[in-house]
């Protein structure tokens, strides 16, 4: 009884690969022809697969050599902020300006109470007068010490010929020699004298200049054209020294900061042309000012800044912006974005079709997107592009292409 079920297994597995290995040699028999046809059958089987080829439309692209940019995302910035603070102690007698309010470079911000500092510069000038006018008294008294010096040195020559011929006596040579170290001694008197006299003159001027630059400290200004983008300290307030008075920002023109992967860096030069998009959708465009040197330890980018104008100062500190720099050109396809297909891997590329009508994968990258189609690079510079039914059709697929145009 066991038999039987072991006989019909075998018996299921002959009739299984009957079917699905000599199906052929099955139909041939089952048609009465004799084994010649089979074979001739089996060699004709090469024009029915060249018919049963999968249609795919083509398209023969040539690469095209287009100007590439490097896009990235960044916001833009002042050209200029800076917070204005007093320099001295003293109270706020100017009304405030309020904050929004245009300045230009020298406008007075904030004004602050000269209290007895114009004294003090009086008091520093009429000594400055006192100490310049002591100085013809010194130098008169360098002058007579000069001559006395030479009166001096005049007598001791006399005397100390005369004594040397017998006719003036030792005690004579001695008191000219005396007279003469008594006038250098007045001279080196009378010199530090007049050197006193400058020096205090000297102390004076200075004195003078502080008490002036102290008067001018009250009176703060703006530095540069700008908007003020908070109020100004208001009347009599008191300020002292490192108040803060105003914040000023200077919007024209404005600053596009960006950062830049380490891979395209390199891509970018100084003086180049720049565009930016707004997130209302205005656009700047602008040159590259500065790139850095150095890059940012947590996300190993590098910064860029680019100068665009503002003329009427719409565009604000701090908003969002998509930035495109223009690069070195490169050779590129231009495609339907349709034709992008993705492999097994999940890698982003097309499929193309190889001299013997096979289909074959071939990754790109995506350079920039266009109205009328995208541009790629990773291609040969003819190459022919499927671009319908590229998602039906695998490696090694044979293919019946039909060819179009670019233009089409």
């Amino acid at each position: 009884m066991r038999l039987i079920p072991v006989i019909t297994a075998i018996l299921v597995t002959l009739g299984l690969y009957a079917i699905v290995f000599e199906r052929e040699a099955l139909f041939a028999f089952a048609r009465g022809n004799d084994a010649t046809e089979t074979a001739q059958s089996g060699d004709d089987s090469t024009v029915a697969d060249a018919a049963d080829a999968v249609g795919v439309v083509v398209l023969r692209s040539m690469a095209q050599q287009i100007d590439s940019s490097v896009i990235l995302r960044g916001q833009t910035a002042a050209d200029r902020q800076v917070e204005v603070r007093a320099e001295t102690s003293a109270t706020v007698v100017s009304n405030p300006l309020p904050k929004g309010t245009f300045v230009q470079a020298s406008d007075i911000l904030c004004q602050l109470d000269v209290g007895t500092r114009e004294a003090s510069l009086a008091e520093a000038r009429a000594r400055l007068s006192e100490a310049k006018a002591r100085q013809p008294e010194t130098e008169a008294r360098l002058a007579e010490a000069e001559a006395l010096l030479s009166e001096a040195l005049i007598n001791n020559n006399a005397a100390d010929k005369l004594s040397k011929g017998g006719y003036a006596s030792e005690t004579r040579l001695a008191s000219t020699q005396a007279a003469v170290r008594s006038a250098e001694a007045g001279l080196a008197a009378a010199r530090s004298g007049l050197e006193t006299t400058q020096a205090g003159i000297q102390s004076a001027a200075a004195a003078v200049a502080a008490a002036e630059r102290e008067i001018d400290r009250l009176t703060i200004r703006a530095p540069f054209d700008g908007l003020l983008e908070s109020d100004t300290a208001e009347l009599g307030s008191l300020m002292q020294a490192g108040s803060l008075c105003a914040t000023v920002i200077q919007l024209d023109p404005i600053k596009l900061v960006g950062y830049v992967p380490e891979a395209d860096v390199n891509r970018i030069e100084l003086g180049a042309l720049a565009g930016a998009e707004l997130t209302d959708g205005r656009r700047v465009q602008g040159t590259v000012e500065f790139i850095s040197r150095s890059a940012d330890p947590t996300t190993r980018t590098f910064e860029v800044e680019i100068t665009a104008p503002n003329p009427d100062m719409s565009i604000r500190d701090g908003q969002t912006a998509a930035i495109a720099i223009s690069a070195d050109g490169t050779s590129a396809h231009r495609l339907p974005a349709s034709a992008l297909t993705l492999n097994n891997d999940g890698q982003l590329g097309v499929r193309i079709v190889l001299a013997d009508n096979t289909v074959d994968f071939r990754p790109v990258r995506l350079l920039r997107d266009e109205v009328d189609g995208i541009w790629v690079s990773g291609l040969e510079d003819e190459t022919d592009v499927i671009v319908v039914g590229q998602d039906f059709v695998t490696e090694g697929v044979l293919v019946k292409p039909a060819y179009r145009e670019t233009a089409q």
